[in-house]
């Protein structure tokens, strides 16, 4: 443990940073602005702590850039979830005043107590994919609100509008087909024209958004679009946001944290599941297209394992969420081999033991085949008997 634990609260124009020594007593206090000298100024400011580490209330947020400034600057950085400073300003004796001096002492008592604080390292490829992964889902939420609004225009050109899934190709034709009647039909001939322009627009950038993607995720060396239904979208969005698979000790911890493992409601003698909405939603959801994709071809090892479970007299909803499981524990799996194959150095780049590392003993990497659908491929499933399987972590229950 260091000497010293200077907490910092970052903000947009400033940041406040307070020095306390293992008693938690105060030692110093300093504000300064938000500007490229940042890191430097508040270096100088604890030059005079040579043992010390800098905690950084949300260093994957709003204190990323400082947080990164400092790693460069060769000094020791953890991260401190916000929730973690707050429960300790809240659980202090008496009645500390909200304000930023009390916030960043509250976030070095907390990194001063808590050992699960992980350090921050040096953006790599995680930041990268999340990067563009984020760029992705804005441009498909931006896309969906252009054909929203194309749709709903088009209702005023044509009766009934246009009931199947509107494409620019698609608005183009029925757009030259219509011949404008009088101004207020011009006018909503020129509006859809140009929602038609947008709805072309945004196309392009996604096409160009998912290219980066895929040059991104081929750059990680990830072995995770080995995974039946795992596209580079998907990875791209599992790995930006796991970052580190190395914080969560085993597959139970990741299915907690993306919300696929159910959570247990039990009172006295009863023992019950039941569906989990906590965790990470977009890696639950980018899980879930991965379930999806390998319930609709009937080829996969999952879609066998879907079927399965519906036998066993489980409803769609339950066989779907026990498959989602499935295909937690095969991900972990595969970010494990990878931070293994990345730890070893230029010796154990990804493709020297890609096969071990996603078909060894673990059933539910045998679990999933290739990650191209190709319905012309029916490979046998494979056993899914190799390890006990425990009921409680597969039994979920709405």
């Amino acid at each position: 443990m260091a000497a010293v634990m200077i907490g910092v609260d970052p903000h947009k124009g400033s940041h406040t940073a307070v020095a306390i020594d293992a008693a938690e007593v105060p030692l110093g206090t300093v504000r300064v602005a938000a500007s490229a000298s940042q890191a430097a100024r508040l270096v100088d400011w604890a030059a005079g702590w040579p043992d010390r580490t800098w905690a950084v209330e949300g260093a994957g947020g709003l204190g990323h850039l400082l947080a990164q400034q400092l790693v460069a600057a060769g000094e020791q950085v953890v991260d401190v979830q916000p929730k973690l400073g707050a429960r300790v300003r809240l659980l202090s004796t008496g009645t500390p005043d909200k304000n930023d001096p009390n916030d960043a002492r509250s976030v070095a008592v907390a990194a001063l107590r808590s050992p699960s604080c992980p350090q921050v390292a040096a953006d790599g490829h995680a930041l990268v994919l999340r990067v563009w992964s984020r760029r992705h889902r804005q441009l498909s939420s931006l896309r969906t609100q252009a054909a929203c609004r194309l749709h709903a225009v088009l209702c005023e050109l044509i009766p009934g509008g246009v009931p199947q899934v509107i494409t620019a190709n698609r608005a183009a034709s029925i757009l030259d087909a219509h011949r404008a009647a009088g101004p207020a039909g011009q006018a909503w001939h020129d509006l859809a024209a140009e929602h038609l322009a947008d709805l072309r627009r945004i196309d392009t950038q996604l096409r160009e958004a998912r290219a980066k993607i895929r040059t991104a995720v081929r750059a990680s060396g990830t072995s995770l679009t080995g995974i039946f239904g795992v596209g580079p979208v998907v990875a791209a969005t599992v790995i930006g946001d796991v970052a580190d698979i190395t914080r969560f000790p085993t597959a139970g911890r990741f299915a907690s944290y993306n919300g696929t493992a159910p959570i247990e409601v039990s009172s006295g003698g009863r023992k019950i599941y039941r569906l989990s909405m906590r965790g990470n939603r977009r890696l639950n959801h980018a899980i879930h297209m991965a379930a999806v994709t390998q319930i609709a071809h009937k080829h996969s090892d999952g879609r066998a394992y879907y079927d399965r479970r519906l036998k066993e007299g489980k409803t769609p909803s339950e066989a779907r969420r026990a498959l989602k499981r499935k295909i937690s524990n095969a991900i972990y799996a595969r970010l494990q081999a990878d931070a293994r194959r990345a730890a070893a150095g230029p010796g154990g780049q990804p493709g020297n033991d890609s096969h071990a590392g996603a078909t060894g003993s673990h059933p539910e990497r045998q679990l999933f085949g290739q990650a191209t659908p190709e319905p012309g491929h029916h490979p046998t499933p494979a056993p899914i008997t190799a390890e006990p399987r425990k009921p409680r972590k597969l039994r979920q229950t709405p």
